[in-house]
């Protein structure tokens, strides 16, 4: 790796860290700790996947205008400022405000950041980039997950204003070290030499690729149905359903990030030639055994409910290892230079109306008890996702579907 990309991934886990202390606890926060209440807190986080979502166009445009690392560093600056303020939420009116900067943040940051780590690398290393930017990111989250579990009571709601204060200057962290990257990842990519310099331009262009399409259907089924759900199923199954304290919450994502940790080179390793589409098959299987792990973990015991909240964080994190390096790489081998930003943006679309539906979902029917109705809704997601994704491998050639070393950014079959 270059010292530019060893830069972004380090300032990442820096930012990282400060997540880790909050992420799995959100719900938890507004629902419990604030007086929400567990549906509206789950209405609030698909409310911030919505405004994410009708912010697409305009981060896309904004990349491949600007370059990815202003993007990207008014983003950090946005969610610091929203981290900052979360403390403050006190009714459903300043949670939805706080919710819209920390959202203004989110949308303009994990796409920028991808695209500037598509335009730092080649096609053959981003398989590989993307995955370690997975294990640093787990890394930090578990750290600071570690860490919640040591501090975070629901009866002190000053616990939480110290978690999300650090939360804060992590953004603040990652800024500083994005400064020391003078005259990287700035104004407009060329456009590749042979590519026709006229022609529909923008998102036309990008809604035209219908390869792009048919990953982002798969993509938006497969994450509506594992992260979207995973964000609210398991704190509300750990404290509600089976009645357990707050605190096995950030320890139940901790042993999610420490098998990342531990295995993510090693799968990353096995991932070399193997086929991306049967791969992504795969994740729909490990996300699908997940809903039906943690739904059992529900009818059990306290101490066999914990083991098995655990053992399905575990089993989701498997899935996890083998989509956060394919999903992203995928993306920026399909997309020219000049339309990176808007690809990886159109791939940022997925976590918002996944994010969206994923969470509303889940804690409308978890919020029912009707917790057999919601495992059967998200595994049967997951099998269709899985047989989109063995349909999809028969629209790519073998270097886009990994099969051989990738040697240029596009390399699609007719679909």
């Amino acid at each position: 790796m270059s010292p530019h990309v060893r830069r972004v991934l380090f300032g990442n886990f820096l930012s990282q860290l400060g997540s880790g202390l909050t992420f799995a606890l959100l719900v938890v926060y507004l629902g419990q700790v604030r007086g929400l209440g567990t549906a509206v807190a789950g209405i609030v986080i698909a409310y911030m996947a919505l405004v994410a979502l009708m912010l697409t166009p305009v981060n896309g445009t904004a990349i491949d205008r600007y370059g990815p690392r202003p993007v990207l560093m008014g983003g950090l600056l946005a969610n610091a400022v929203g981290a900052a303020l979360l403390p403050r939420v006190d009714s459903t009116a300043s949670a939805v405000a706080v919710a819209t900067v920390v959202t203004l943040g989110a949308a303009f940051t994990w796409s920028a950041q991808s695209a500037l780590l598509g335009r730092l690398t080649e096609p053959s290393q981003r398989q590989r980039v993307f995955g370690i930017q997975f294990l640093l990111l787990n890394l930090g989250l578990g750290i600071g997950g570690i860490l919640s579990a040591a501090i975070v009571r629901t009866d002190d709601p000053s616990t939480f204003t110290r978690l999300y204060l650090i939360d804060a200057l992590s953004y603040l962290a990652y800024i500083v070290v994005l400064l020391t990257m003078r005259g990287v990842g700035v104004g407009r990519a060329p456009i590749p030499e042979g590519m026709p310099t006229t022609g529909p331009g923008g998102y036309r262009e990008v809604i035209a690729d219908r390869v792009l399409l048919r990953i982002t259907l798969l993509s938006l089924v497969l994450l509506t149905c594992g992260y979207g759900a995973f964000q609210v199923a398991l704190p509300v199954f750990i404290t509600q359903i089976s009645g357990l304290a707050v605190s096995w919450v950030a320890i139940a994502y901790t042993v999610n990030t420490a098998v990342i940790v531990v295995l993510q080179l090693f799968v990353l390793r096995r991932m070399e030639g193997r086929s991306r589409t049967r791969m992504l098959a795969g994740v729909a299987a490990l996300w699908g055994l997940t809903w039906v792990l943690l739904g059992i973990s529900g009818t059990l015991p306290s101490t066999a409910a914990i083991a098995g909240a655990c053992i399905s964080a575990g089993v989701f994190a498997l899935g996890e290892m083998l989509w956060a390096p394919i999903g992203p790489a995928l993306v920026n081998d399909l997309a020219p230079d000049h339309l990176r930003g808007r690809y990886n943006s159109v791939s940022g679309l997925v976590w918002g109306v996944g994010g969206s539906l994923g969470p509303a979902v889940t804690g409308i029917l978890l919020g029912r008890d009707l917790v057999l109705a919601w495992v059967l809704v998200v595994v049967a997601g997951c099998a269709w996702a899985g047989l989109m994704a063995v349909r999809l491998g028969r629209h790519l050639t073998p270097a886009l579907d990994g099969r051989l070393p990738s040697t240029s950014a596009s390399g699609t079959m007719s679909p």
